[in-house]
């Protein structure tokens, strides 16, 4: 008895163990720090993106800069995940490491904006790769009891980038030059390979050998979710790049033929009733999508106000981003607390964080346009923004997957994160466009950013309307 009982609470137990159990603490590390370096990557470049847009020439494009890795996420994301169900979760992780560096080393060394955006193509295949395969080893190399703690990890590993990471990456502009923010990933990404890949060859991957099943398997390829994917990314490019068109002819023709497309697309790869934005998944995708837009688009635009328009520092603007990532945490704590207390009334806590959302939005907007309010005031404006959007992001994915049917917590899961990357890369290419009208007239450039940044508000309000439907009467 007593041998059985010492069997039982000995920590190598698998009713004990842990994800830093000698077992699982390398891969462990390694899956941590290849989504902390996408975060901070992330955070890092968004907050340099003006000195790098000036340096080479390409304010008139500036919404490309984002839009380009976003897009190319999409992509990335889904190859990734179907190569891993072939082929095992080693493959596409190492890949898309691979390509992460190597879209690096092009952005890093790039001698004009059109090479930078190439890079930046290359980066998100990367990205969606890295981030499509960590989701995945966690699924196969993990047991059902330890999954739950690793996905809690994975949101903590944006912590520490969201806040160090504007604020290192502005400095490095400021002190040695903007190429250094890209040097500093390859020792990351090199660390994070390290890590995981060795690890993830020699552990039993019990999915590798299966074949794809479901639905997307028996539909023709090009329904399929890879080719509805490509064709999304596609369609969006077109959209966003016919907006820069000085014809206004051409303008039209190409934004109507990427709209028909992507609208297309995006309904193959979303719930049923998206579009429409049909009570419970589907308002639950579009909730996704408009408050995506309404913060990241506006953090996008931040840096390029407070540098172009009140002449701070990279340094203060990355302050002022790291400020909203550190409220985002904040609510999403108390949206937690909320949600124990008053369980099935997420709605309102939707509402009231789109809200607050808003107003962080109107705060950075005015301090930009209007030298008499002090610049930290902008600072203060995005912590109340990132602390609205903490309460309705959380709030509205949780009331979302609870109403995912069994088995396809995978697909809705997607379909929100697809909404996510879509709603960034729409919002920093449409802003983009307006910022490419007024550039050469700096008289006109506060009307621009004033506009993008109204844009995002509207967004904001949208979420308000609609966080009614988020759960089907059904539900």
């Amino acid at each position: 008895m007593s041998e059985h009982r010492r069997s039982k609470s000995s920590p190598s137990s698998p009713t004990r163990a842990g994800v830093f159990d000698a077992r699982y603490r390398g891969l462990t590390a390694g899956i941590l720090l290849s989504v902390g370096m996408v975060a901070f990557e992330s955070l890092g470049v968004a907050t340099v993106l003006p000195v790098i847009a000036r340096d080479l020439d390409g304010l008139g494009a500036y919404g490309w800069g984002l839009s380009a890795l976003m897009l190319a996420n999409i992509v990335g994301t889904v190859a990734a995940g179907h190569m891993a169900d072939r082929r095992g979760v080693a493959r596409p992780l190492a890949l898309g490491m691979l390509i992460f560096l190597a879209g690096c080393a092009i952005a890093g060394v790039a001698g004009s904006w059109s090479i930078f955006l190439a890079g930046r193509v290359v980066q998100g295949i990367g990205v969606g790769a890295v981030m499509a395969a960590s989701y995945a080893a966690i699924g196969r190399a993990y047991p059902a009891s330890l999954r739950a703690q690793m996905f809690a990890l994975l949101s903590s590993a944006w912590t520490i980038p969201s806040l160090i990471g504007p604020l290192l990456a502005g400095i490095a502009a400021d002190l040695v030059g903007w190429r250094w923010v890209f040097v500093a990933m390859v020792p990351l990404i090199i660390a994070a390979m390290t890590l995981t890949v060795p690890r993830l060859r020699r552990m039993a991957d019990v999915g590798s050998a299966r074949p794809a099943t479901g639905a997307a398997g028996g539909a023709r390829w090009w329904r399929g979710p890879l080719a509805s994917s490509l064709l999304l990314t596609l369609g969006t490019a077109l959209l966003l790049q016919a907006l820069l068109f000085g014809d206004l002819a051409l303008m039209a023709v190409g934004a109507i033929l990427g709209l028909g497309v992507a609208l297309v697309a995006f309904r193959r790869v979303t719930p049923e009733g998206t579009l429409s934005a049909r009570a419970g998944l589907g308002a639950g995708v579009i909730v996704r999508l408009l408050l995506s837009g309404a913060y990241f688009g506006s953090e996008a635009f931040l840096p390029l106000a407070f540098q172009e328009l009140r002449g701070q520092t990279p340094a203060a603007a990355g302050l002022a981003l790291s400020a909203g990532a550190l409220t985002w945490v904040v609510g999403s704590l108390l949206q937690a607390r909320w949600d124990r207390r008053h369980h099935g009334r997420r709605s309102r806590a939707v509402a009231g964080g789109a809200a607050v959302l808003l107003v962080g939005t109107v705060a950075i907007a005015v301090t930009a346009l209007f030298d008499v309010i002090p610049a930290w005031f902008a600072i203060a404006g995005w912590a109340i923004g990132g602390l609205g959007m903490g309460v309705a992001f959380n709030a509205s994915t949780t009331d979302t997957m609870e109403q995912a049917p069994g088995g396809a917590q995978g697909q809705v899961g997607s379909a929100l994160q697809l909404a996510q990357t879509l709603a960034t890369a729409v919002v920093a290419g449409v802003g983009g466009a307006i910022v490419a009208s007024a550039t050469g007239t700096s008289e006109s450039l506060p009307a621009a950013i004033a506009t993008v940044f109204a844009v995002t508000a509207a967004l904001a309000a949208l979420a308000i309307a609609l966080s009614g439907r988020l759960r089907s009467p059904a539900g």
